[in-house]
């Protein structure tokens, strides 16, 4: 439920995007992370705007300009590249503000765990850096960044806060932001064919301590999946996990739980460590030419970590630690896009249902 619409003006082309579809399912789902009574029309708009421009200098750079607007969070991004020999890394500068809730490590598991409810913590960050995309191979790619990274904590009023409603430090510096300079190398595989597929990531983030309260850490994160076809049907498996050493502020930490990790759980209500690991597994099957069925399996646990979490969150709000998720689901594809459905169950006998849409027009 929303438009889409696309204009040229000159070279430059813009993209609007404005959603109501993210607003009904919040509606149908969860209550608001805030309370969002203001009674503004804004305020029940997700969507998005996207400008870029080819030729900004007539030597062909290129300009992006991306802005979201979800229900509490904002996000802008704007990416200027200069052309490079193919046979050279590509240098993109890239300056981004964002504004998010901080449900996953801070929010407060309600429901037996199915939902995530707001702690009051909101994290406003700005970052501004380069990145080098380097030449891949047939199915190798890598990127590297370099960027300063500012970290406000803010209040559910826009006020900036050093402690949680608990009284326990939200940052790293026990002051009222957090400051850092981040080295990250990413490596991608990806391999396909008619039958299966199999992709790989991995992510190192190393903290460089340019001034003496800056946070020094390194932190990896990898993804690994695999798709194979079963019969009429595919079978879908992934396994993720990470860690992090040094410095850590609260928000740093591995949030577990919610659609994207372990379903029948709310954002975060499995755990919140300075480790993670997680399994998923999902079986989809043709039912007709519009819809496919679904059985899926989801597990994660934080591997004991969540103690070492500054203030340790994990624990105050009483998560567990470890959880299973299962369930079934449907899958109806439309000519604009793909309509999902997923009805889960976790250890505690809470169910969930989510909904998702995922547009594939050009």
């Amino acid at each position: 439920m929303g438009a889409q619409k696309s204009v040229h003006a000159g070279r430059a082309k813009i993209d609007f995007n404005v959603d109501f579809t993210h607003r009904l399912c919040a509606a149908m789902m969860v209550h608001s992370f805030r309370n969002s009574g203001t009674g503004s029309p804004l305020s029940l708009i997700v969507g998005s705007l996207c400008i870029k421009h080819p030729n900004l200098f007539g030597k062909s750079e290129k300009l992006d300009v991306l802005w979201d607007k979800g229900l509490s969070d904002s996000n802008i991004l704007i990416a200027y590249r200069k052309p490079r020999p193919e046979w050279l890394a590509q240098h993109s500068f890239v300056l981004q503000h964002s504004v998010s809730p901080e449900v996953g490590i801070h929010g407060v598991p309600v429901d037996n765990f199915s939902r995530t409810q707001s702690g009051g913590v909101n994290l406003c960050r700005f970052s501004a850096g380069l990145d080098l995309d380097e030449p891949g191979s047939s199915n190798w790619s890598s990127k590297t960044s370099i960027k300063f990274e500012h970290v406000r904590p803010v209040n559910d009023d826009g006020h900036s806060i050093s402690r949680d409603l608990h009284g326990f430090p939200v940052t790293c510096s026990g002051t009222r932001d957090d400051n850092m300079v981040v080295l990250k190398q990413e490596s991608r595989f990806a391999k396909a064919d008619d039958h299966s597929f199999t992709r790989f990531s991995l992510q190192i983030e190393q903290g460089i301590p340019l001034m003496s309260k800056w946070l020094i850490f390194n932190r990896f994160k990898f993804a690994a999946s695999k798709g194979v076809k079963v019969g009429p049907g595919f079978l879908l498996a992934s396994l993720t996990g990470g860690s992090i050493v040094g410095d850590i502020a609260p928000y740093q930490a591995f949030a577990i739980g919610g659609p994207g990790s372990v379903r029948g759980y709310g954002e975060g209500a499995v755990g919140s460590g300075r480790s993670c690991l997680v399994a998923n597994a999902e079986l989809t099957f043709p039912m007709n030419h519009m819809l496919d069925g679904a059985l899926f399996c989801d597990c994660g646990t934080d591997l004991g970590s969540g103690r070492y979490v500054p203030g340790n969150p994990g624990l105050r709000h009483g998560k567990p630690g470890n959880g299973v998720g299962v369930g079934y689901g449907v899958r109806v594809k439309f000519p604009m896009g793909h309509f999902q459905v997923d009805y889960a169950l976790n250890d505690y006998q809470q169910k969930t249902i989510y909904f998702g849409f995922s547009n594939v027009a050009s």
